[in-house]
């Protein structure tokens, strides 16, 4: 009996290990063109569902997916609402799994066929290179699904007749909620609901439990995935803790009207799934968990705006406006992160541009612009070590130019900055009349390349204004030590207003190399051209 008990236990932990394996091999296969495909066919909270359950149902993975849109909301690339499409669809892309065990693993059974299968993965895992290897990793994460299987059957065959659904609560109201607080701390202690169905799925061909046992318990695990989902987003993001509740809110009330269904449902399909050994009981159970997480789903998407003004209202956005985009939660999934550091760059970018115009008025307001200033210097400092603690080994070729394009701009974000706390060489501007003139061009060029808060501007024109500073620079500089030797200028004059030369040539130069870097950061953008010499 202790041995049995122990298979079990083991097919429990193969088919874990099964799931964790395909789930890493698919999702780095798919890398850039699983995001690519969320951004472009997220318009609305219905075109989102549909991409959210696809790619969920080719990853095998709701939390890649859940984190991969919260990602997209932190970058700013698509709306709280949008991204709830997603995760609403994510939980229609869980049931695949089931779907696949029930077919795979009960009528056709091919545990015995995943053996060798299992053995080209291995091989494939430790000899093959790039995506052969990871190809490896999901075809022996596949065929360890099916040998988990059958070693749970193998295990829980000797408990037939000795436990029977008799062993657990009836099928009584308060049975079923019984069986459902047991489906929510199966899901609890394997931390995969996937897990959990399966093991209901084998129980139920044993004759362990009943059909509507089974069912009610798949209520409980798909409740079950809530808490986990709780306790991710604990230290994380508003975003993140947003995303948290909604979850749990939208599961709940899912759990509620499967619950209600549980009866009717049974009712249909019971004659049929009384079969168990032919693998009817299985699908139905598996059709079941299908049917009310796609009823949830169409209920719920009529009302996905005022449902995410609900959870906003619920989970409001705190913290420096500059750095909420910053999801530490977001660090796992590398690809997730830039996104997020390179909306934020680009924030900071447009803020510091802001700036600077400001500081080149004749009448500005120092207290606000000091205030600014701490502000950008704090972002800057949170954002490079965000950026820090992104790990390039599990990084996209493009995700790994974005992110240096990040530290670029950041670097020189940082260096601008240091330029706007220079009062005293930006109040000479306006004591010469030509770099007063030269003041009003940058102050313009800036408002014009950057209005409407655009997050990109032309670096050619940028670098057009860089080099005519430059060449601005060297004939104050000329023109000024004339001016000294022939009349006498004061020497602290003098050195002020090549100071103030050089700071528009600096400020110019900055300015360029972040718009360049900015641009660099956007797929589209070519980035390979050359570059002009300092």
């Amino acid at each position: 009996m202790t041995a049995s008990i122990l298979i079990a236990i083991g097919g429990v932990g193969l088919f874990l290990l099964g799931m964790q394996m395909l789930t890493d091999g698919l999702r780095q296969l798919a890398g850039g063109t699983m995001r690519r495909t969320l951004a472009k066919f997220t318009r609305t909270p219905v075109s989102g569902a549909i991409a959210g359950a696809a790619t969920t149902a080719l990853i095998q993975s709701s939390s890649a997916t859940t984190v991969t849109a919260v990602g997209f909301v932190g970058a700013g690339l698509l709306s709280f609402s949008q991204a709830l499409g997603i995760i609403f669809g994510a939980n229609i892309g869980t049931t695949i799994t089931g779907w696949l065990v029930a077919f795979l693993g009960f009528k056709l059974n091919i545990g015995l066929a995943a053996m060798p299968l299992l053995l080209v993965g291995a091989l494939l895992r430790m000899f093959a290179t790039d995506r052969l290897k990871l190809v490896g990793t999901a075809v022996a994460g596949f065929s360890l699904l099916f040998i988990g299987i059958g070693t749970m059957q193998e295990g829980l065959a000797a408990f037939e007749g000795m436990v029977t659904p008799a062993s657990f609560p009836p099928d009584t109201w308060g049975g079923r909620f019984l069986l459902l607080l047991i489906g929510v701390a199966i899901t609890l202690v394997t931390q995969s609901s996937s897990a959990g169905i399966a093991t209901a799925m084998v129980a139920l061909g044993a004759g362990v439990i009943s059909f509507p046992q089974a069912a009610a318990m798949i209520i409980g695990m798909d409740v079950g995935t809530t808490f986990t989902a709780a306790l991710a987003t604990v230290g994380g993001s508003a975003a993140m803790r947003q995303t948290g509740f909604a979850h749990v809110i939208y599961n709940l009330l899912t759990g509620i009207m499967a619950f209600l269904l549980l009866v009717p449902y049974t009712g249909l399909v019971g004659a049929w799934a009384s079969e168990a050994a032919s693998g009817n009981a299985q699908i139905a159970l598996v059709g079941f968990h299908t049917l009310f997480n796609i009823i949830g789903v169409v209920l719920v998407l009529p009302f996905t705006s005022p449902f995410a003004r609900f959870i906003v209202y619920l989970v409001p956005r705190s913290g420096p406006e500059l750095e909420r985009g910053l999801d530490k939660g977001l660090l796992r999934d590398p690809a997730a992160a830039t996104d997020a550091a390179i909306t934020t760059t680009r924030l900071i970018a447009n803020e510091t541009f802001k700036l600077v115009t400001a500081l080149l008025e004749p009448a500005r307001d120092r207290h606000s612009g000091e205030i600014k200033v701490h502000e950008i210097a704090r972002a800057i400092d949170v954002t490079l070590d965000y950026c820090n603690r992104i790990s390039p080994d599990e990084m996209q070729p493009l995700s790994k130019e974005q992110h240096a394009s990040a530290m670029h701009a950041l670097d020189h974000l940082s260096r601008l900055h240091h330029r706007c706390i220079q009062t005293e060489r930006i109040d000479v501007l306006y004591s010469d009349h030509r770099l007063t003139r030269l003041a009003r061009l940058l102050s313009e060029a800036l408002a014009a390349d950057f209005a409407d808060d655009g997050l990109v501007g032309d670096d050619n024109a940028m670098d057009r204004l860089r080099r005519m500073m430059r060449d601005e620079r060297s004939l104050v500089r000329d023109q000024t030590i004339l001016e000294a030797t022939n009349d006498g200028t004061q020497w602290q004059d003098m050195m002020l207003r090549l100071d103030g030369a050089r700071w528009l040539h600096r400020v110019s130069y900055h300015i360029w190399r972040i718009v360049y870097h900015l641009n660099a950061m956007t797929p589209s953008t070519e980035t390979t051209k050359k570059e002009p010499a300092g």
